[in-house]
């Protein structure tokens, strides 16, 4: 009986696999936009078929490069309203995906978007913000001067999110902070995609060369709604940063990552080596006094 079953099981996988699509990959990055869309239309509608999830996806995932299958990379906030592959209805292996509050781009999530975008190949990159997003709340009321104590680790966390609401005060100067923090969540992704441009001249060539597309949108928590913003901001934004001076040249590290954490841990490490002899020698002569 147990045999029956394994069969039937393994049976179903292996028709499951001859019957599956050409390798995402393949996709452009306007059929992988057009897929998270449907995706999202069938969510709403309550029309979602979860897709990707059975047991044929799972052996797919235990064997194959998920390279093979990904087509979107996607930064999104780490809110609990924001389930990202259930509001594409998306599956295991359709999505590569990178979460943080704020949806904010720093060094560690720009180096999680490089690897989604060069190594997993996704032809898509989405900067999904959301509708009462509270780390874009917490920045607002702290600017507006009447912020509360945060742990010690989250200011430098959601300092990204602070040239966004001043450009959302400046561009309403007669808006509460009711009406100043739907204008920020809108700035703040495209703060991301300024500070990802910024951060990585791997991503600059692959958007000019036209291997990857960058897309901002925003996700309605009370619809289930993604709303997409215009395509030809990224653009402007990818223009304004080429001209900056501070941006990041260099694409690839170096050999060993000497250019990273190695090479300054090692250094702090000699330094702390070097300074202890001068602590003892302070000490031996306090004696001898």
């Amino acid at each position: 009986m147990k045999r029956g079953v394994i069969k039937t099981v393994v049976g179903a996988c292996l028709l499951a696999l001859a019957a599956a699509p050409a390798f995402a990959t393949d996709l452009t990055a306007d059929q992988a936009l057009a897929k998270l869309k449907e995706g999202n239309e069938r969510f709403v509608s309550g029309k979602a078929m979860s897709p990707h999830t059975d047991a044929a996806r799972l052996a797919q995932a235990g064997t194959e490069d998920q390279g093979k299958y990904a087509f979107a990379t996607i930064i999104s906030c780490s809110d609990s309203r924001v389930p990202v592959e259930r509001l594409f209805d998306a599956g295991i292996m359709d999505t590569f995906i990178i979460r943080v509050a704020g949806n904010v781009v720093d060094t560690d999530e720009a180096g999680s978007i490089e690897y989604g975008l060069a190594h997993v190949n996704t032809p898509l990159f989405v900067v999904l913000g959301h509708t009462q997003c509270g780390a874009v709340k917490a920045v607002t009321a702290a600017m507006e001067g009447h912020g509360h104590p945060l742990e010690i680790n989250i200011p430098p966390l959601v300092d990204n999110i602070e040239p966004a609401v001043k450009r959302a005060m400046e561009q309403n100067p007669k808006a509460d902070e009711k009406e100043i923090v739907p204008v920020a969540i809108v700035e703040n992704v495209w703060q991301s995609v300024h500070d990802l441009f910024m951060k990585s001249a791997a991503t600059r060539e692959m958007v000019k060369g036209g291997k990857v597309k960058v897309v901002g949108a925003i996700y309605d928590v009370s619809t289930g709604k993604v709303d997409w913003l215009p395509e030809d901001k990224v653009a402007t934004l990818l223009a304004e940063v080429e001209k900056d001076p501070k941006r990041q040249m260099q694409a690839m590290a170096g050999g060993g990552h000497e250019e990273h954490g190695d090479k300054k841990d090692g250094a702090k490490k000699e330094e702390v080596k070097k300074e202890e002899p001068k602590k003892e020698t302070v000490k031996k002569e306090e004696k001898h006094s």
